[in-house]
């Protein structure tokens, strides 16, 4: 059993299963490989003078995986809380997955939050009619299951996709560890 689950592998979903793997959180990312950005040329990511949006989800990946985090490509077609302290994660091909917490990073989609009675919202980008509805730290109306980027409401920029796939993994990691979690690292 994972302890972390994340749904979607695009900026928001790689971004959130770097840091809470290289906390040391055991993670898994299910991708359904239907990812926006794959169609995306980015010359507007700090840091990066242009990148092909394919580029950028394989560097995402690499560097959660550095940590340990291990990426399955599955649809995910149905999430169970259980009533208790694990969620069942369920795909198209009949396989499951458990863990603690589920993120969803699933982009512009908001078919499976919607399927298991998460509360929604109108979004407000182009194009993005329904986000799920999360508090400020990105928790939705099930205590287990958290949400990151597009599908939160967010800007469809990957650069704060990103940054909002961190920041919903440190409140997360805050959370299970009882403290503010740190990530800092420094030159050696």
């Amino acid at each position: 059993m994972a302890e972390v689950i994340v749904i979607g592998a695009g900026p928001a979903g790689a971004s959130a299963a770097l840091f809470l793997a290289k906390a040391g959180k055991e993670t898994l990312v299910l991708d359904s490989n239907t990812s926006m950005t794959k169609r995306a040329w980015i010359d507007n990511h700090y840091g990066v003078n242009g990148i092909s949006g394919p580029d950028l989800l394989e560097v995402g990946r690499e560097q959660a995986e550095k940590f340990g985090a291990k990426f399955i490509t599955e649809k995910v077609t149905d999430i169970d809380t259980n009533g208790g302290s694990k969620v069942t994660v369920k795909t198209d091909s009949g396989r499951s997955f458990e863990a603690s917490h589920i993120i969803l990073a699933t982009g512009a989609l908001t078919e499976l939050a919607n399927s298991i009675g998460l509360e929604l919202r109108e979004g407000t980008e182009p194009r993005i009619k329904t986000v799920i509805k999360t508090d400020g730290a990105g928790r939705t109306s099930n205590a287990r299951i958290w949400a990151a980027g597009t599908v939160a409401g967010v800007s469809v920029h990957t650069i704060i996709t990103a940054g909002d796939g961190a920041k919903v993994a440190i409140e997360l990691l805050s959370e299970l560890n009882g403290e503010r979690y740190v990530d800092h690292d420094i030159l050696k």
